[in-house]
């Protein structure tokens, strides 16, 4: 199809000789004379670049080009003046105006200023398209869970991303994906078309990371033969992580603390100020005021960085999430290893459900892809699933919000005139705090949500009721009473 182009000008000269050019160089024109006519044609005709006066009969070029970004217009937008003031090329350009021609028009420019904002569109959508396929191979979306506590996290991450935040804390146990929400950070501000930049702090010797973070000049060590940019100015727009900054250096703390308070540093060898736009984002699994207690980290460093602080809680707290991950990186892996597994067996879900990954997301992932090799079949087998680092024939003691209904079997026992039920405790083993929360949750389900009658069956006092509601976290059942 022709590109079409959308010609704005209240001369109608103008717009019947730019049509016939458009026409001979290989494009559909299609023209307005006031803003409202064009406000028509871009509904309707959905052009790819508009030529536009700046002065209209019913308004300002300036007011129509703003309108059009503000519309979700992306094309290229070459404005056409007689009178080219300063202040409004300079507006125009500021709202990403591609660029503008002077009247009387050149055909010979405009024609060349028509090819170059084409082609400079098409390089946007194909950059724009290997973004998307940046964020999507970088795996960020792999934080998504459906579980509460997730959906509020990622909710809060996406608000603070927006933001002009430059400093953000991350904070969680190993393995829960401080990464990906770093990246999750990056791709839903305005820096992300800018660089992400990661470094863990605890992987590079002290004598390296300096050079690494502030780069150096020529000369300012043995083996600086050239000047090399540190990782702080390659970032310059975009996002920095510092991954593990718990394992930073004391010395080099400072140095962090003064890019943070002025944007700016100096290059190893170097005696001019750099000044960099850069948002910080830093991640420790230590618990840093603890660290800041014992000397090992700095108490006004950790107090600049904990303006935005963000906890990621550990994957045995939003067990919800587990087969949604499992079932992720399951898809992931048949991808990458050309496998047609179509899911996990029950008993593959029971093991993932019951333990309790103390190595998080980064355990499960690796559980998932070692079963992935092993796994011979469509359904991916509990048997190939290394919990806890071994392959086991029994499966773990049940969690205890998670005590299957088949272990309970009916039988009488009087207990001051009252019928109680009888648990044969299974061979595995239980967690009595289970035991207690399936009693609340049986009884709640028996009287259809009505606390009073739950707690006279389980003879204790409505308040005491309450409070085991709250313990357990199974406050809809009070909704469905109210």
């Amino acid at each position: 199809m022709k590109p079409r182009i959308l010609i704005i000008d209240d001369e109608p000269l103008l717009r019947w000789s730019a049509g016939k050019k458009c026409e001979e160089w290989g494009y559909e024109p299609v023209t307005a004379a006031d803003c409202h006519e064009a406000r028509e044609r871009m509904q309707a005709e959905n052009p790819e670049l508009v030529l536009l006066d700046v002065r209209l009969p019913d308004g300002n070029g300036v007011d129509l080009l703003r309108e059009m970004r503000g519309g979700g217009f992306n094309g290229p937008i070459v404005l056409i003046t007689a009178d080219p003031k300063l202040d409004d090329i300079k507006t125009a350009l500021r709202l990403g105006a591609y660029d503008y021609l002077a009247k009387p028009i050149n055909f010979d420019e405009l024609h060349v200023t028509i090819a170059n904002a084409l082609e400079s569109g098409r390089m946007r959508e194909e950059l724009g398209a290997l973004r998307e396929q940046v964020k999507q191979s970088s795996g960020y979306h792999e934080a998504i869970g459906p579980s509460e506590a997730m959906q509020k996290l990622l909710a809060f991450v996406r608000r603070i991303a927006a933001s002009e935040a430059s400093v953000v804390l991350l904070q969680g146990e190993s393995g829960t994906g401080k990464d990906l929400i770093a990246k999750v950070l990056h791709y839903h501000s305005s820096r992300a078309d800018r660089p992400f930049i990661a470094i863990n702090c605890s992987a590079i010797p002290e004598s390296l990371l300096e050079a690494e973070l502030f780069g150096h000049e020529r000369g300012a060590f043995t083996d600086a033969k050239t000047m090399k940019k540190g990782l702080l100015e390659t970032a310059h727009g975009g996002t920095l992580f510092l991954d593990e900054i718990g394992e930073m250096p004391l010395p080099l703390q400072a140095k962090i603390l003064r890019v943070l308070e002025g944007q700016s540093f100096r290059r190893l060898g170097g005696v001019k100020d750099m000044v960099v736009d850069v948002r910080l984002i830093t991640a420790s699994n230590r618990n840093l005021e603890d660290a800041v207690r014992t000397g090992q980290f700095r108490q006004d460093l950790f107090y600049r960085l904990m303006v935005i602080p963000i906890f990621i809680p550990p994957l045995r707290s939003r067990r919800d999430d587990l087969l949604p991950l499992s079932l992720f990186f399951i898809s992931h892996y048949n991808q990458r290893f050309r496998k047609k597994i179509r899911g996990l067996t029950p008993e593959a879900e029971q093991w993932i459900l019951h333990y309790d990954w103390p190595g998080n997301v980064r355990e499960l992932k690796n559980a998932i892809q070692r079963a992935m090799i092993l796994e011979d079949g469509e359904w991916l087998r509990s048997q190939y699933l290394p919990v806890g680092g071994t392959d086991h024939s029994a499966p773990p003691a049940p969690s205890p919000a998670s005590l299957p209904e088949a272990q309970w079997t009916p039988a009488r026992s009087l207990h001051n005139d009252r019928l109680i039920p009888h648990f044969e405790i299974p061979a595995v083993g239980t967690s009595l705090e289970g035991v207690e929360q399936h009693l609340v949750e049986q009884a709640m389900a028996q009287c259809h949500g009505n606390q009073s009658q739950a707690a006279r069956l389980l003879d204790i006092s409505r308040d005491a009721m309450r409070y085991k509601i709250k313990k357990f976290n199974l406050e809809k059942s009070e909704e469905i009473e109210k």
